[in-house]
Order: structure tokens, then C-alpha cells, then sequence
């Protein structure tokens, strides 16, 4: 018992042998008691000691507080014991309890979690880019960035999210970059909007997300600028004959793609039979680019030249295909195949600028159009950009499928023109 009443201070707390106890009133009679004790490991464990209903109750401080932090957690303790929180031992545990549930909430509402809940929103809500999306944030987060990825929401920066961009721009992938900033920006954004949307899903709403790092991230520069390749009629002549003599699927496909005016691929690669009207010869696309709610309809007409080549890549399902049909051609299917005609144009002299992209052949179309004196409205309706105007949305209710068939039949002359042809094209541009 004499151990127990050794008067406790700074010096003595520093001198206490294993099993020793010492202690003082926390801040006069009736306060409670700051006790310690020398542990076998050399450490000194904090108690504070209070009477609850008759009985002395003690209450753990640790071992990792030194003597003055010991005083300051022990006062602040008494203060709520003299206030009436008589049972402090049931009230500190009640709150400890809440404490770890809070901590496993928060452990769940990770950054994998927000990406995860996103896509399955878009996917839940139809959105044609719910694949995209996904695929890109297990690529380039989940299988980039695990830890990140298990990262509680609160925990993750504007710093963290600049580095998970960074390594694809830094791997050569601005556009990609500027994709993924783009979708983890609009997962923030989703969840914050939750909260006043009775529509989404609960599991964004659960995140209790209010802010959003992804906000700050500045744009990548180069990512969306317009670009400048297109190619020459003697270039374009020369790339339509490379495929037009092209066997097999490869070659239909880049006929196909060309043929068709340059069409976006992303909706090229949604295309099946059942969007294929034979009475009219055309197919339907669903362009979802922009904000619309709605997907606009698509029509564009078939060359018997196109149809041939549809016809060469289809089985079942999908017209754009490689794979007779089970699945539609991505832009890197496509590229690549594009690549291997581009280098032999290369080694055979036959450029006369640099390599060109899909990209760059839907640019060409446009350009070459333009200089065969099709009008620009027309160029906009057979590739279905520049119509969320006023006008085109809701006034202008013109099917221009006799000018886009009209300009599909332009633009393969200009492919299959002789050579006198070329030079006189080329004069008139």
C-alpha cells in the first residue's frame, strides 16, 4: 500500500521500478486520481481512478503518454466526470465503440469503392461508355496503383490523383490521360450529386462524399487539340488502293471504315445486323457524344462498295468486326491494321507527310469533301458532328440521306480516280 501512495510527479514518474505504483489527486478532492505504474518492459502505464457509484473504477491510459501528456489527458477526463459523467468508464467505451465503427465505415469508403460504384451506375443507367470506363480505371488505378486503390476516400489527394494521371502521360498516352482525369473527375462528382439525387445509386450516396480532388487536376495539354494530318488525294488514292487489294477481313474493315465516311469508332464497334436496314441500304449508328440525354440517331448510307466489304467481315452479331462478328472492332484493332498499310506506303514513297491515324482519315473525308464543293452542312450530317445547335436540334428535321449517299459516292471517285484525275482533284483543292 506504501507503493500505491507514493506521490506522483514528472522526477518520480522517470524513477518507478517494475510494479511500483504512484499517484496524485488530478485536481482536488473529488476529481479523480492520476495513478502509475512501472511495467516490466521499463514503460510507466497512466491510469486515472474515479469512484462510480460507491466503487473505485479505474480507467487505462496507456503506456505511450509521458508524464505530462498523462496530467492533460487525466484533467480533461475529471473535467467530464465533475460535469456529471458519473460512469466514465461506460461512457469511454460507448464512445471507443463508435470510434472502430466509424474507422471500419470510413476503411470501406475507399477510392476502389467511388470507382467501382461509378461504373456500375453508368452501366446501370445504360450509358454506352460504362465498359470504357471501367476498363480504364482497373487498368490505370486498381492494377496501376493497389494501395491508392484501398485508400479511405478521406486520405486521397489532388497530389495522389495527379500521379495516377501523370504515369499515362508520361507513358505517351495524353489522350488516355485526359480520358482517365475525365472519369475520375465525374466519379467525385457523381457521388457529391448523390446526396440530392433520388436516381443514383445508393452505394455512391453511402460514400458521403463532399469534395473533389479530381477537380483541380489541370487539363492535359495536347490532349484535345485539333489535329492537322490529312491526307492528299494522291495519298488517299494511294492508301485506297492498298486496301481495296487488301484480302480477307483486314481489308474489308478499313474499306468499310473509310467508305462509310470516317464514322466515329466507338460507334462503328456498337454496329450489328439489327441496325442494318436492306430496304434502304443504310445503317443506323447511336452517336453519343456531347451531353445528351438521348443518343441521336445515326443514319448513314451504303456504298455497294461498303456492303460488299460488311458483308466480307459479318458472321452473327456485330458488323464491324474481325472476329465474324462475336465482337465489334475497338479504334486499336483498327489502327493496328491501318499501321501495317501506313508503313508500306512509307517504305513505297507513296507519303507525303508523316504517318496518319484513323483519326486522321476521318479528317481527310471532311477535307476532301469540303474541296469537291460538298457544303458543310452536308459534311456535318454524314458524320454527325456540329448538330447541337438550336436549328439542327429542333427545326431542321431534313433526313439528308440522298446528300449523304450523294457525298459517299463523291468521296469514292475521288478514291478510285486515275491519275490525270488525281493532278486535276488535286489543282481544284
Amino acid at each position: 500500500m506504501g507503493q500505491r501512495r507514493t506521490k506522483l510527479d514528472a522526477r518520480t514518474a522517470r524513477s518507478l521500478v517494475p510494479g511500483q505504483w504512484a499517484s496524485r489527486p488530478i485536481a482536488g478532492a473529488g476529481a479523480g486520481t492520476l495513478e502509475a505504474r512501472a511495467l516490466a518492459s521499463g514503460a510507466v502505464g497512466y491510469y486515472c481512478r474515479f469512484t462510480v457509484s460507491g466503487k473505485q473504477e479505474r480507467i487505462a491510459l496507456g503506456s505511450a503518454l509521458d508524464y505530462r501528456a498523462a496530467v492533460q489527458r487525466a484533467t480533461e477526463l475529471s473535467v467530464r466526470y465533475q460535469s456529471g459523467e458519473r460512469n466514465l468508464p461506460e461512457v469511454l467505451k460507448t464512445e471507443r465503440a463508435a470510434r472502430e465503427r466509424k474507422y471500419t465505415a470510413d476503411a470501406a469508403r475507399t477510392l476502389g469503392a467511388l470507382l467501382d460504384a461509378y461504373a456500375t451506375q453508368l452501366a446501370r443507367d445504360g450509358k454506352r461508355s460504362a465498359d470504357e470506363v471501367h476498363r480504364a480505371l482497373q487498368r490505370h488505378v486498381k492494377a496501376a496503383w493497389p494501395r491508392l486503390w484501398a485508400t479511405p476516400l478521406a486520405n486521397v489527394s489532388t497530389d495522389n490523383l495527379l500521379d495516377v494521371v501523370g504515369r499515362v502521360v508520361n507513358a505517351g498516352h495524353a489522350r488516355t490521360a485526359a480520358k482517365l482525369r475525365a472519369y475520375l473527375s465525374a466519379a467525385y462528382n457523381a457521388a457529391i450529386s448523390a446526396h440530392r439525387d433520388a436516381t443514383a445509386l445508393p452505394a455512391l450516396r453511402e460514400l458521403h462524399v463532399t469534395s473533389n480532388p479530381a477537380a483541380q487536376l489541370t487539363a492535359i495539354t495536347g490532349s484535345s487539340a485539333a489535329g492537322e494530318r490529312f491526307l492528299s488525294v494522291a495519298e488517299l488514292c494511294a492508301y485506297w488502293r492498298r486496301i481495296a487489294a487488301m484480302p480477307g477481313i483486314d481489308g474489308a474493315l478499313l474499306r468499310f471504315h473509310l467508305l462509310t465516311g470516317g464514322q466515329r469508332i466507338e460507334q462503328l464497334n456498337r454496329a450489328t445486323l439489327a441496325d442494318y436496314d436492306a430496304d434502304t441500304g443504310t445503317l443506323q449508328l447511336l452517336d453519343g457524344k456531347g451531353r445528351r440525354d438521348t443518343e441521336r440517331v445515326h443514319i448513314v448510307p451504303l456504298l455497294p462498295e461498303a456492303l460488299a466489304a460488311m458483308q466480307a467481315m459479318q458472321g452473327d452479331g456485330f458488323v464491324f468486326t474481325v472476329t465474324a462478328g462475336k465482337s465489334g472492332a475497338t479504334y486499336h484493332v483498327l489502327n493496328k491494321r491501318m499501321q501495317h498499310v501506313v508503313n508500306a506506303m512509307q517504305a513505297a514513297g507513296e507519303l507525303d507527310g508523316q504517318a496518319f491515324t484513323p483519326g486522321d482519315i476521318r479528317r481527310t473525308v471532311e477535307t476532301r469533301l469540303s474541296a469537291a464543293g460538298v457544303s458543310k452542312d452536308v459534311r456535318a450530317q454524314l458524320q454527325s458532328h456540329g448538330l447541337g445547335g438550336v436549328q439542327s436540334r429542333h427545326y431542321d428535321k431534313h433526313d439528308y440521306l440522298n446528300e449523304k449517299r450523294a457525298a459517299l459516292e463523291t468521296l469514292h471517285r475521288i478514291c478510285t480516280s486515275t491519275s490525270a484525275d488525281v493532278v486535276q482533284i488535286a489543282r481544284k483543292a
